[in-house]
């Protein structure tokens, strides 16, 4: 019998959106992992060089992440916004986790050509597992909206995956680009192939 359920190395690797997309963050960068979970993502930026701050409200999950990896545990969905002291850091990535009201803190915490990485669980996710619930679950397009006039979208997908599992999902790839200073006013230079920066 065949199953659609992940494997165990499946849900270790990085998502492809976040492999795909996170040469645009600048070398060496302060990456916040946000409902990091177990870390697979916080795991996998540290080890290519950027400082990771992994958040989630189960401090047993990160105490499990190594070393090179800073941890908070906090809960994200209770009280004040536990980053507000926090420098704004070069990337933001939120994988399978979508509590609409953070929305503005994440976009707050980006730095100028700071870079969003978003993928979550997305409408008609109901029709084939969990979650289900609509609070959960975006709206079409509503992604794009949450960024729209704030960051420069640089890719965007709404469809359907089946690896690691079958699911409906948004995913979002998108910049604060600079509005003064050095580079203000210059076309934007984000390579879609994984070239390095310019």
């Amino acid at each position: 019998m065949q199953t659609n359920a992940p494997t165990h190395a499946a849900l270790s690797q990085p998502s492809p959106w976040i492999a795909r997309w996170a040469h645009l963050i600048r070398p060496g960068g302060r990456v916040l992992d946000l409902a990091c979970g177990g870390g697979r993502h916080a795991r996998w930026l540290a080890a290519r060089g950027y400082a990771v701050l992994g958040v989630d409200r189960d401090a047993q999950a990160l105490a499990g992440l190594p070393d090179e990896v800073s941890r908070l545990a906090a809960d994200l969905e209770q009280g004040d916004w536990p980053l507000s002291g926090f420098a704004p850091f070069d990337a933001v990535v939120v994988t399978n986790y979508l509590h609409r009201p953070l929305w503005p803190h994440l976009l707050d915490a980006l730095a100028p050509q700071g870079v969003l990485l978003y993928e979550t669980f997305a409408a008609g996710n109901e029709t084939v597992g969990k979650p289900s619930n609509p609070a959960f679950l975006l709206r079409p397009g509503e992604l794009l909206e949450a960024v729209h006039g704030r960051l420069r979208v640089v890719a965007y997908e709404d469809g359907v995956v089946e690896v690691p599992k079958t699911a409906f999902v948004q995913r979002l790839c998108a910049v604060r680009e600079v509005t003064e200073g050095a580079g203000a006013g210059l076309p934007p230079r984000y390579p879609l192939d994984g070239a390095a920066r310019g």
